[in-house]
């Protein structure tokens, strides 16, 4: 297990963590809970030990081994996904070089007797086990099931990781640490990359997972289906519930309102008590009376009130200018890259006052037609008109990553100020909740939340009446995610918002845009009458849901018919599978026989004959397997 004890840390006069204690089981699943700032990645880093504490200790057994993903990794270039992946195998890698070695070596040698060839085997028998457990015999199989159930095409694992955006990096680098399976799993924010299939492929996989995990999230759904403890970062202290997201913010309710109830009573009494004593003691008869209950109230322990952080950003877009009564329209738009296309010849237009939320499974083109609209990327065919006076807002979802780490707060502030502006930069820092000092911090040491807030100060410096928002809640902390709703609810301009959070969405629009094969479908109303109307329970089975044509409110429609190529490659897979399996039942068979030949057990080569034996049957068992899930990908 892990134990923190006493860990302080300070930055400055600031106290971010006060005298924690915490102990982390080698089965626990954990979610790491609390506010932008309140020091959960610290923590985390803490625990992996990428950080020493000003004060306290750590300690882990030496043997174990730990794997953290955080939000400022350092990708490998030069290597394909699949060769990038595999370097999650090194033991078992150098396990296999050492196997051959020693096979080549039996080979050779004569001295069947001696104690040497006898270690010798015991060290290939070993190493064979292990290799086995370590699941040597299907490392590239295990890869590929991983980097898939994570998003990637069987087309994408040959290609350099440098092609790839940051955010498929890091998952290239989320699929190292879960093919490495270490005994503790420390995931900071690990959704924020990921697309709501591979959500809930990786929340299966966390489910299963063997080892213990912690995990820092916004996303309340992923919480509650991986997670069985949460612990809450606030003010300086840890508060440890023995449950899930949910089933913890109705026990942290609970607590309090006792606490408060008890200390209240607790009060009353104490008020009482100091009334009597101040009437004793007026009276030389019952003074030593007085002094004896005093002594007695002076020995209460008193009940203190845990300090909540309660801080909200005050947030409140600007009043928007009058545009004219179309503020954007997009006729014929087509977007391909290569030989995919995203959208095909699609039409969309946005009237002044529109609220529209776009919808539909990742790479269906939301944030593509963002883009276009923004003019952040150019169509490959149709025109966007822009209205008569249409000034644009946009919030990108990497915004936060874009801000220069080596600037202040206040100096990017300035670099996105005009003139006019310049006045106001502080306070609205401040209502940002940076104060004080806070504005000569450097972007770098902010957490994701706090760049998230800055991010969205920076875009308050200029008027607007077109708002568009990519996955704005992404880093968001809940209470922020709330306020940032309310301040949207009451913008008076045209908002177009791509989220897949329905909590987010709900009440926030009066249209709602589903984006599915290369096409467009108009719902009105917010996104619970467009999920009432199309059958489905929440945005996961939206975002899951290939339907073909167009929405008629029966459902999600017929599923996606498999591509000729794609078809190719599965049926491909199949019959390599169905080949391995007939080589290895047909060599293992020869052997069988010969095994049925009583000199073979006085052979020299008997001892290397039967480990040879031994392997073919694992690698049978394997191939077995692999052959069973191409044979359900086909299905």
């Amino acid at each position: 297990m892990i134990v923190l004890a006493d860990i302080s840390v300070k930055y400055g006069e600031r106290v971010l963590l006060d005298s924690v204690n915490l102990v982390i089981g080698i089965r626990d699943k954990v979610g790491l809970v609390g506010r932008n700032g309140a020091g959960k990645s610290t923590t985390m880093k803490i625990i992996a030990g990428d950080v020493r504490p000003d004060e306290g200790k750590v300690s882990r057994p030496s043997s174990s081994t730990l794997g953290f993903l955080h939000q400022e990794m350092n990708i490998p270039k030069g290597k394909t996904v699949l060769d990038e992946a595999l370097t999650a195998f090194a033991e078992t890698k150098a396990l296999e070089h050492r196997i051959e070695e020693m096979h080549k070596e039996m080979e050779t040698r004569t001295d069947y007797e001696s104690a040497d060839y006898e270690r010798l085997l015991e060290e290939y028998s070993l190493a064979s086990d292990r290799f086995t457990i370590l699941g040597g015999t299907a490392m590239e199989a295990e890869a590929e099931r991983v980097l898939k159930g994570l998003g990637f095409k069987s087309s994408d694992l040959q290609r350099l990781t440098d092609e790839f955006s940051g955010g498929w990096q890091m998952r290239v680098e989320l699929a190292k640490m879960l093919l490495q399976r270490p005994d503790y799993l420390l995931l900071d924010e690990p959704t924020n990359h990921l697309d709501i299939e591979s959500i809930i492929w990786l929340e299966g996989f966390l489910k299963t997972y063997t080892g213990a995990v912690i995990i820092i999230s916004h996303d309340k759904q992923f919480l509650d289906n991986t997670t069985e403890r949460t612990i809450e970062i606030e003010l300086g202290k840890a508060f440890d519930y023995k449950a899930p997201y949910s089933k913890y913010v109705a026990m942290r309710a609970e607590r309090l309102e006792k606490q408060l109830s008890a200390y209240e009573n607790q009060q009353r009494n104490i008020a009482q008590k100091e009334r009597t004593i101040a009437r004793f003691m007026a009276k030389a008869s019952k003074t030593s009376m007085a002094q004896s209950m005093q002594k007695q109230l002076n020995k209460i322990d008193r009940i203190e009130i845990d300090d909540s952080d309660t801080a909200v950003m005050n947030l409140r877009f600007p009043p928007a200018p009058r545009s004219g009564q179309v503020v954007v329209e997009a006729l014929d738009l087509e977007k391909r890259y290569g030989n995919l296309t995203v959208l095909d010849k699609v039409y969309f237009k946005l009237d002044r006052g529109d609220r529209v939320a776009f919808v539909g499974q990742n790479g269906q083109g939301k944030t593509t037609l963002a883009k276009i609209i923004v003019n952040e990327i150019a169509a490959t065919g149709g025109q966007v008109i822009m209205g008569h006076n249409a000034q644009i807002g946009y919030y990108a979802q990497n915004q936060s990553e874009t801000l220069q780490s080596n600037l202040t707060l206040l100096e990017t502030m300035e670099n996105f100020s005009p003139p006019e502006m310049r006045t106001k930069l502080r306070s609205i820092l401040g209502a940002f909740l940076f104060s004080g000092e806070d504005v000569d911090k450097k972007v770098s040491v902010l957490s994701g939340g706090e760049r998230a807030r800055l991010a969205l100060a920076c875009m308050l410096l200029r008027p607007f009446n077109l708002l568009v928002l990519d996955e704005p809640t992404n880093h968001l902390d809940m209470l922020s995610k709330d306020v940032l709703k309310q301040a949207l609810a009451d913008y008076d301009g045209s908002l177009i918002v791509v989220s897949h959070d329905r909590e987010f969405l709900s009440g926030l629009t009066n249209r709602t845009l589903e984006f599915r094969d290369r096409h467009l479908y108009d719902h009105i109303g917010d996104v619970n009458a467009f999920l009432e109307k199309r059958a489905l329970n929440d945005m996961r089975q939206v975002e899951l849901s290939t339907g073909n044509g167009a929405s008629n409110g029966n459902g999600a429609g017929p599923k996606r018919e498999l591509d000729r190529e794609e078809r190719k490659r599965l049926m491909r897979n199949v019959q390599n599978a169905e080949r391995r399996v007939e080589t290895l039942e047909k060599e293992i068979s020869e052997m069988e026989e010969k095994m049925a030949e009583p000199a073979v057990y006085n052979a020299p080569d008997y001892p290397s004959f039967m480990q040879r034996y031994e392997q073919k049957k694992k690698e049978l068992a394997s191939a077995v397997a692999t052959w069973e899930q191409a044979m359900i990908a086909v299905e």
